[in-house]
């Protein structure tokens, strides 16, 4: 049992009337037998639930109750304005100034101190450090036409640097691998898609407001399907790429060849994307095998150099 979970439900009775157990479940992707007996936990440390039956039933925090600060840790309240302040960070806006203001006002006088050098313990900055200056004023755009269910228009440059323009529901946004997408229905492929932001171009939000539809949380994991895609190839690399090789390899597939030199099984995958990466570590890079591989590294090294030979 989750003690995150139950501090999100808390906050979440506090803020609506009433919800479903069902609501619940699918929110946190939990089973409805997991979320009665985080009701039944809620319910034992003191916080008054009312459950009511039937349609339109659902949970609830009796009405008057005034929920006690000392319900929540200096771990918990540390762990709440951490992820908060981290969002703030990227998206901006009056809810979450108001929830950091809420959380703050349960942190008891004497807990102060303790509480801030907790949250500063730990410092998550999603912002970026160069780049696609559009990112952080599109979140925002993207944010009010999630809230008001506006549909969203923009271009867009997909795999392979095909443009197209685009008209889209906006259904979620989703921080993956450092990078931000936007989940929604493409009214031109007549699906549900998932959008790159820094692929994003000349935003805007549309008068018109959408129906929202039914639809699947978008597949975000692909472990099983990259361990049947994945195979593994042998390197050379100089030590001074070590710490790059790293973002893609862990330590225990590096072994030491002479002073200088690693040898590293690398994880791959045969793409364009998998032979980019290998060609960015540059002359400080061997494939040692396989062989095919070997020779698709330098075929694209050597187009590569053919750009730059002088033309008579």
């Amino acid at each position: 049992m989750k003690v995150d979970r139950l501090m999100s439900i808390v906050l979440i009775l506090l803020d609506k009337e009433r919800i479903s157990a069902q609501e619940l479940a699918d929110m946190f992707e939990v089973s409805l037998r997991t979320i009665y007996r985080d009701i039944d936990a809620i319910d034992l440390a003191g916080v008054p639930i009312r459950s009511t039956p039937g349609v339109g039933g659902g949970f609830e925090i009796m009405p008057k109750y005034k929920i006690d600060k000392k319900v929540f840790s200096s771990v918990d309240l540390s762990a709440i304005l951490m992820g908060l302040s981290s969002l703030s960070n990227m998206i901006r806006g009056d809810e979450l100034i108001n929830a950091l203001a809420k959380v703050k006002s349960f942190i008891p006088a004497d807990k102060v101190k303790e509480i801030e050098l907790k949250v500063n313990q730990i410092h998550i900055d999603l912002s970026q450090w160069m780049g696609n200056t559009h990112i952080q004023p599109y979140l925002e755009i993207i944010k009010v036409a999630l809230q008001e269910s506006k549909l969203l228009s923009f271009d867009y440059i997909a795999h392979h640097g095909v443009a197209s323009s685009r008209t889209v529901e906006p259904y979620q946004l989703v921080l993956k691998g450092s990078h931000w997408y936007l989940y929604g229905y493409c009214h031109n492929r007549e699906d549900f898609r998932l959008f790159r932001l820094s692929r994003i171009s000349k935003l805007h939000i549309q008068e018109k407001i959408f129906t929202q539809r039914d639809y699947q949380k978008p597949q975000l994991e692909f472990k099983d399907i990259l361990t049947t895609m994945q195979t593994e190839i042998k390197l050379r690399i100089h030590m001074s790429i070590m710490d790059r090789v790293l973002e893609y390899s862990s330590y225990e597939n590096f072994s030491l060849d002479g002073d200088e030199y690693y040898i590293v099984n690398f994880p791959f995958v045969e793409n364009e994307y998998h032979y980019d990466i290998l060609l960015s570590f540059g002359d400080k890079c061997e494939c040692l095998e396989p062989q095919h591989i070997r020779e698709k590294v330098k075929l694209r090294i050597e187009t590569i150099a053919s750009l730059y030979k002088e033309k008579n």
